[in-house]
């Protein structure tokens, strides 16, 4: 049996009650249709997610009485998290979700309860742990990508702007944008191989070999060495030897089972050959931006033109694209890039330039 509305309810209020009913029911949609592409301990925490969202729907409901049955549309934002959801599942859209949990409007709005807003502020955490699982296992390859297409959108700009500005031909300039995006992509792609591989190494390093837990059983308790190794790692003697006597006396049932560099330090640091290769690609497919009005046939001021503005879009893209998977504001992240690659245009055109000048 449905209640009438409340005696004091104004038709804005249906409204914005409407309103905050459907988009809770698309947060609780998305959640299930993430928690359908998950298993264990994740697809429990993302139902549990979605039967929250499904009780402050149920507030709405009560609110709205004989009004809940068609409520309005949800927003955009809510609606785009959702497709996202049925055909990705990925960390992007946990991202988005972290977003939205962080733009709450319960805090302001008098008729959500202070336990709907509270849970909303604890969703915001626990979905950015779940978030922090998937940036995590693609940080490498990640980096690696959105480094290399910047680095190629704003580095041959500026190469294709520089020599254009000096007044040479245009078949110079495009075969030094096409030499700067092969020489480029090779650089880019075996940099990152170095420096993943680099950084592997020093962590394998820095990693405690497991065998030396062999030794354990044959140390003398009086005399422990194996303080000497907490001791090394910054402790003070008498934490290092109270942390020793422990391991000790834990070995060896659960010492057994401690490992060496284990899977964190590969997640953080991602495959070297991956990272060249998402470099390579990247680098090359950004690169290919600004030199392909050229291949069109295009020359002269509608090649720079056409260049600058394919640039700045890619630029606003893949800022966006970074900003949406940290948390941070996509408009803002993009024209951080934009502002970025155009200074760094405009100071190579204006360096062109006057070399033209002073050579002619």
């Amino acid at each position: 049996m449905t209640s009438s509305l409340p005696a004091s309810a104004s038709a804005a209020d249906v409204r914005r009650w409407q309103r905050r009913l459907a988009d809770e029911r698309q947060e609780a949609a998305v959640y299930r249709e993430l928690a359908a592409r998950r298993g264990g301990e994740e697809r429990e925490i993302l139902l549990a997610l979605a039967e929250a969202e499904a009780r402050h729907a149920a507030h709405w409901e009560r609110l709205l009485g004989d009004q809940s049955g068609a409520p309005l549309r949800p927003s955009l934002r809510a609606r785009a998290r959702t497709q996202l959801a049925r055909r990705f599942g990925s960390v992007f859209v946990l991202a988005l979700a972290q977003r939205a949990e962080s733009r709450t409007p319960y805090v302001r709005d008098r008729d959500a309860t202070a336990q709907m807003a509270a849970d909303e502020r604890i969703h915001e955490e626990v979905v950015r742990g779940l978030a922090a699982r998937g940036r995590a296992s693609v940080s490498g390859s990640f980096r690696a990508a959105v480094f290399g297409a910047n680095d190629g959108l704003v580095s041959n700009l500026a190469l294709v702007l520089g020599v254009s500005g000096s007044g040479v031909a245009t078949s110079a300039v495009l075969l030094t944008g096409v030499a700067g995006l092969l020489a480029g992509a090779l650089s880019m792609g075996a940099g990152e191989f170095i420096s993943v591989r680099s950084q592997r190494e020093l962590l394998d390093a820095s990693t405690p070999d497991a065998r030396a837990r062999d030794a354990y059983p044959h140390l003398d308790v009086d005399a422990n060495e194996l303080a000497l190794v907490y001791r090394s790692r910054g402790m003070a003697p008498e934490e290092a030897a109270a942390h020793a006597a422990a391991q000790l006396r834990a070995w060896p049932e659960e010492l057994g089972a401690s490992g060496g560099g284990g899977p964190l330090g590969d997640d953080l640091v991602g495959s070297g050959w991956g990272a060249a290769w998402s470099s390579f690609c990247f680098f090359g497919a950004g690169a290919a931006v600004p030199v392909l009005p050229f291949l069109l046939g295009l020359t002269g001021a509608a090649a720079l033109v056409t260049a600058c503005v394919l640039v700045g879009l890619s630029l606003l893209l893949t800022g966006a694209v970074v900003g949406m998977l940290s948390g941070g504001p996509p408009l803002a992240r993009g024209l951080r890039q934009l502002a970025i690659g155009a200074a760094a245009a405009a100071v190579t055109y204006g360096l062109g330039s006057a070399f033209g000048a002073a050579l002619a």
